[in-house]
């Protein structure tokens, strides 16, 4: 049994759609220590799942995307302001208030980034609730492989989203892994095995 304890969270800074917390927490050799937690949820949600045993509900859907009629990888070229510059990424988004599963989620994210149409979730695939920086952030999502149909279409962007989607071959996507781009980690490996397959 761990020796590690949380002992207690306190609200540092609150904005929209992020929290920073500080965890008081006991380390493993009993000394009192301080973490940073950046958080998409509020206080008390984040108190019951320390201390109460709340399973929290994913934040976001991550969507591995084919499009059926080309046989290609659906990325999206996106400007993010923490790096100040485009990166590959998947179509990706946070889950809406009311939102009762990620199949609502992937469907609105996906035809909002790409135009794109959702055809059939693959759920032997997908994973529904995984993390991607613990490190910094108790962000969960669902890892989700789809297939899709339909024109790239940016025309149900919002303001605040500077998207290019693109459907990619295997080759385009050999290139992709060769060249300098930036690329976010989740859209390297699933080009990665989209390749494989």
């Amino acid at each position: 049994m761990s020796k590690v304890k949380v002992n207690d969270v306190t609200m540092l800074a609150e904005t929209k759609y992020l929290k920073l917390y500080d965890a008081q927490y006991t380390n493993k050799n009993g000394d009192e220590r301080h973490w940073t937690i950046a958080s998409r949820k509020d206080l008390d949600t984040v108190k019951k799942h320390f201390f109460n045993g709340l399973e929290e509900k994913i934040d976001a859907v991550i969507i591995v995307a084919t499009h059926v009629e080309s046989n290609k990888l659906v990325i999206i070229k996106q400007f993010r302001v923490p790096i100040n510059n485009y990166v590959l990424e998947l179509p990706a988004g946070l889950v809406d208030l009311g939102e009762d599963g990620f199949e609502t989620t992937v469907k609105r994210e996906l035809k909002e980034e790409t135009g794109l149409d959702l055809i059939e979730i693959d759920y032997e695939k997908t994973k529904t609730k995984v993390y991607a920086s613990v490190g910094m952030t108790n962000e969960s999502f669902a890892l989700v492989y789809c297939t899709c149909k339909g024109e790239i279409s940016d025309e149900n962007l919002e303001a605040d989203e500077d998207i290019e989607a693109m459907l990619v071959s295997k080759e385009e996507a050999k290139e992709i892994l060769k060249s300098n781009e930036k690329i976010d980690v989740k859209a390297l490996m699933a080009m990665q095995k989209f390749i494989e397959e």
